[in-house]
């Protein structure tokens, strides 16, 4: 399993906007980056399982469109955003 609830919950805690926030992008990215960094240490172990890849990929595609959305809306959040993942290099 690669992300525990209390993982989870520790995640929107960090990550919300305000007090009863569990959906807002900055929320689902920081749930997706997750989610990708565990598959992406997965596949230095097993790297012929091409059907996590499938999902990994499709991950990446749902993160970059939710913070394409965050740039357009907020490029300010967007960019303290990216700072606190360390997503870009």
């Amino acid at each position: 399993m690669a992300l525990s609830k209390d993982r989870k919950t520790e995640l929107i805690g960090s990550y919300k906007t305000h007090d009863a926030d569990t959906g807002s992008p900055e929320v689902q990215v920081a749930i997706l980056s997750e989610r990708i960094n565990y598959l992406t240490e997965h596949f230095k172990t097993h790297a012929k399982d091409h059907h996590s890849r499938r999902g990994l990929l499709m991950l990446v595609g749902r993160r970059r469109r939710l913070l394409d959305y965050l740039k357009m809306k907020d490029a300010q959040r967007y960019a303290d955003l990216i700072r606190r993942l360390n997503i870009r290099k």
